[in-house]
């Protein structure tokens, strides 16, 4: 065993790149280094151990022992491979700098002759050389098979929102469920009767949001209703290629939806048969047909002229329908005096956050107690994880195992984990729904009394869904049919007003936490009052 002096600083990196698959991992290269390093009699001041690409500069702890290494704390560096080190120009003429200068003394691979001569350090060279010549092949080659795979008409990328990346065939295959959803939300689209807001509260519903879990932004959802994968074609390198995935919707649904997002997308003027704003939120109470609205134009004798929409049954089953027209106007004020009867008073809305922080409060304190206990068993494990390691790395244990034991912990640190989430959303689930619909149900008055007609629509099918009729000029409910229970709740309460103590109207008996199941509003579920 040669006598070595110099104190060194080992270094293992691996990054999730494409060029470091056959790599060894991090385990590995520490194993060896460190027997190299007995073997060889050197002796290791600290391990430096990163997970990151060396393609481009900016290492952070690459850049620390480098800095380490100027200051003077080491004199030589211990790695698998010179590609470690370095796959850009920059970090490898700051290795080889660092030789020329004194600061640093030597350089040792396992897998590599290096020495701080002339022939060293231009060997080292050429290592870096081809390392970097690897990488910029790499890439060269990357882009050339993404181009050919274009070619075989198979997209390059991530799989859009209704279709699935199968990673056995390396292709994109249609999500049975979510494609069923982006097909019913291209078709309302297509029919231009619904908004892209309506059409990101369809997808909301239908469990189709962003990936923190809100609703899809207007810009998404126009990205999405635009998106030519839909049909069969692809984007890619600013060009339309033909796909071999299995198209979800037609291309004359796709064609029609364009011509809405261009004419929604411009001013324009209103049109005869343009559709209207309560379009397919009521149907007619005679023949179950949807109602319509229709723009009318009347000029009087004198010059005046009158503009007017009309609701009416689209009167498309063969029988005459008795059913009259209504008039927007009227049928606007009739809408909201019924979302005023579920309109969420302001003093109340208050009381109710109140207590829902108290419960968060009261329901942080009861966990407490087992969320410390599963906190240090986790921390327990973790320690045990690190010891287990070491272990395996000085080779006082067998790589079987290893295995076994890093196994059993990782899977009770994981079902310790899971406890503490059930638990979590077992007691406070329930909060963020019950504060949302508070925010909903205060709005109510606001769109009520606004202009706002899409808006109107939009609350109205939260609370009654497609369980409204028009019946003789008057808007109600189907027959045995009641809004959702948080609604009914609320507008039970509202008619309670100055009968019952508003204590008692506000929080059903048993508190404000829902009732195991389904999540429900948080006020007194009294009996339903007709409407």
């Amino acid at each position: 065993m040669s006598m070595n002096n110099n104190k060194y600083f080992l270094y293992a990196r691996k990054s999730t790149d494409v060029e470091d698959k056959q790599v060894l991992s991090i385990e590995a290269q520490i194993t060896e280094l460190r027997a190299f390093a007995k073997q060889e009699g050197l002796h290791i001041a600290e391990e430096f151990i990163e997970k990151q690409s060396a393609k481009i500069i900016g290492r952070p702890i690459f850049n620390k022992m480098i800095s380490r290494i100027e200051h003077g704390d080491a004199n030589g560096i211990l790695a698998w491979h010179p590609d470690r080190l370095a796959r850009n120009s920059v970090d490898g003429g700051k290795i080889i700098y660092l030789l020329d200068g004194g600061g640093l003394a030597d350089l040792k691979f396992p897998q590599f002759w290096c020495e701080n001569t002339s022939q060293g350090k231009f060997m080292l060279n050429i290592a870096f050389g081809q390392s970097k010549y690897y990488v910029d092949s790499l890439a060269e080659n990357t882009k050339r098979g993404l181009r050919q795979k274009v070619r075989r008409g198979e997209y390059p990328g991530l799989a859009p929102v209704g279709y699935i990346n199968d990673v056995r065939t390396k292709s994109i295959v249609v999500d049975k469920k979510r494609s069923v959803i982006i097909r019913k939300a291209f078709t309302l689209y297509a029919k231009n009767s619904s908004r892209l807001e309506d059409i990101s509260n369809f997808l909301a519903q239908s469990g189709i949001h962003s990936r923190n879990g809100k609703r899809l932004h207007r810009d998404r959802i126009t990205f999405i209703l635009s998106n030519p994968f839909y049909y069969g074609h692809f984007r890619y390198g600013g060009e339309i290629h033909e796909g071999k995935h299995q198209p979800v919707v037609s291309k004359k649904i796709f064609d029609k939806a364009q011509e809405v997002l261009k004419q929604r997308g411009r001013p324009h003027h209103k049109q005869k048969n343009e559709p209207q704003p309560f379009c397919g939120l009521l149907s007619c109470a005679s023949c179950g047909m949807m109602i319509t609205g229709e723009y009318k134009v009347k000029r009087q004798k004198n010059g005046n002229v009158h503009e007017y929409v009309y609701y009416h049954c689209t009167k498309k089953s063969k029988m005459k329908c008795p059913e009259p027209c209504i008039r927007e106007e009227e049928l606007d004020r009739q809408l909201s005096s019924l979302i005023q009867k579920f309109s969420l008073r302001q003093d109340w809305a208050e009381q109710l956050r109140e207590m829902l922080e108290k419960e968060k409060s009261e329901s942080a304190q009861s966990s407490t107690a087992f969320v410390q206990e599963a906190g240090e068993r986790i921390r327990a494990i973790q320690t045990k994880l690190q010891r287990l390691l070491d272990g395996y790395l000085e080779q006082d244990i067998e790589r079987e195992i290893y295995r076994t034991e890093k196994a059993k912990l990782l899977s009770e640190k994981k079902s310790l984990e899971e406890q503490m989430t059930r638990i979590e959303q077992k007691r406070t689930g329930w909060l963020e729904p019950a504060e949302e619909w508070i925010r909903e149900a205060e709005n109510l008055p606001t769109i009520a009394n606004g202009e706002d007609l899409f808006l109107k629509k939009v609350a109205a099918k939260k609370i009654f869904g497609s369980n409204l009729i028009l019946s003789n000029r008057k808007v109600r409910l189907k027959p045995e049919k009641v809004p959702q229970i948080q609604w009914a709740a609320l507008a039970a309460a509202n008619s309670q007003i100055g009968k019952m103590e508003t204590s008692r109207i506000l929080v059903r008996e048993g508190g404000i936490e829902p009732p195991p199941g389904a999540w429900k509003a948080p006020v007194l579920p009294l009996n339903h009052s007709r409407i």
